[in-house]
């Protein structure tokens, strides 16, 4: 997949609505909004602790974030607040999830998906918090979470396949990362040890981070870690293509420790995010790159939203 090749959908943005950008500063344990140039920084809450993976339900006027917490302490979370970050709430306490990191709002379904790292695991549950599940576990024990390959990290859905995608980082440079997927239900009479319908999507990656699914052009999009020229990297491609075909093109470079993607697809723009504390913008095919913020502490996830929807 090239860029020169790839047309993406022209959609038409519907009029009257507000884009915000909303992102993790992790050392600060801080959520911010922002407008889609950058412009209009608020603090939204000051009570993350190590937050690392976003959402945003426009419907109900929530955000939800993970706390990795401490490793050592498996003391991970879930977190909700309003948009003004007024109503703060627990919705997956501490030693339910050890080390949650990207977060999937599934609409439709009204569920959160997150990756567990030192877990093992790919879960979820609903919106309050209830029915708390395991859908994947890559291993289990102490000497397990020591294991890098088996850390779970990014994930997103594509409902149209009946696919779940997640990523294995694998340890610093040694090509070893992965992007998994399984179906979404669970296969009667599997548990999330022994299901038969995981396999390996993609390998061979620097440390894959999180994930982003461009449903209407179906394109699956990353962030990577580790060294250039493949490292440290946004990717992409074809979700439907052939195992043959999937050989990733790298539409943004130069990040320093990549952590979160955020799509607008109507507005053909990409939004990311870095450990050196950075926020970028760039439309899908990395054309016209741009800093929206610099060196803001440790910056993590990031999600995009659109409110105030009115039809032409």
């Amino acid at each position: 997949m090239t860029s020169s090749s790839t047309k993406a959908k022209v959609v038409r943005r519907v009029k009257g609505t507000v884009a915000r950008l909303f992102y993790l500063e992790v050392s600060a344990g801080h959520v911010y909004s922002m407008n889609t140039d950058g412009s209009d920084r608020k603090l939204i809450a000051a009570d993350g602790r190590i937050p690392d993976g976003i959402v945003v339900d426009v419907e109900k006027g929530h955000i939800y974030w993970t706390n990795m917490g401490m490793p050592n302490l498996d003391d991970g979370s879930i977190e909700r607040v309003d948009i003004d970050g007024k109503n703060h709430v627990t919705v997956i306490p501490a030693g339910v999830t050890h080390t949650p990191k990207q977060l999937h709002l599934d609409k439709a379904n009204r569920k959160l998906y997150w990756c567990d790292r030192e877990g093992m695991r790919v879960m979820r549950a609903n919106l309050d918090g209830s029915k708390a599940e395991t859908l994947i576990r890559t291993g289990e024990g102490s000497a397990d979470s020591q294991d890098q390959t088996r850390w779970c990290v990014g994930i997103t859905l594509d409902h149209k396949s009946g696919y779940m995608y997640w990523t294995q980082k694998g340890p610093d440079n040694a090509g070893l990362g992965r992007i998994c997927r399984a179906n979404i239900e669970m296969p009667a009479g599997a548990t999330a040890v022994d299901r038969r319908d995981v396999e390996v999507w993609l390998d061979k990656l620097p440390e894959p981070i999180d994930l982003e699914l461009d449903t209407i052009n179906r394109v699956l999009y990353w962030t990577d870690r580790g060294d250039p020229p493949r490292g440290n990297t946004v990717n992409r491609t074809p979700i439907d293509a052939k195992p043959e075909d999937r050989a990733p093109e790298i539409v943004f470079g130069h990040l320093m420790e990549g952590i979160g993607i955020a799509l607008d697809v109507k507005g053909n723009t990409m939004f990311m995010t870095d450990l050196g504390g950075n926020v970028y913008s760039a439309h899908l095919d990395g054309t016209d790159k741009r800093v929206l913020q610099f060196v803001q502490g440790n910056v993590t996830g990031i999600a995009f939203a659109e409110f105030g929807s009115k039809e032409n």
